[in-house]
């Protein structure tokens, strides 16, 4: 179930299919579902913009993990800090440039979320 969403600027790379196979094994595992239940989207951002502008060139990831409620406030909060530690580990910034991470759990209501496969 998880629907994970990662947004990022110019300025800092990563290995991507590394990165989500180590995401989806820590969430999975955290969160007791299967990995297949995973799913991540990359979202490159055109445009990036911190304060305005100037030294150091600026960068982001920002990663928000959607679940179904119904998990604790410690179980959300472990995963947003295992996950920005993942992040921190992956992300490398390009010289000159600081790259601001940050993940975001949010909880999806069960009453309105609906899904299918085809």
């Amino acid at each position: 179930m998880p629907q994970l969403s990662i947004d990022y600027s110019e300025g800092v790379a990563f290995d991507q299919p590394a990165f989500v196979r180590e995401l989806h094994s820590r969430v999975a595992a955290l969160i007791s579902s299967p990995v297949d239940d995973c799913k991540t989207v990359f979202r490159k951002a055109e445009e990036f913009h911190v304060g305005h502008g100037g030294l150091p060139r600026a960068a982001t990831v920002y990663l928000e993990i959607r679940l179904l409620e119904g998990r604790s406030r410690e179980l959300r909060t472990r995963l947003a800090e295992e996950t920005l530690r993942l992040l921190e580990r992956f992300v490398r910034p390009e010289p000159g440039v600081r790259a601001h991470l940050a993940v975001n759990v949010v909880e999806l209501d069960r009453d309105f979320y609906r899904k299918t496969a085809m």
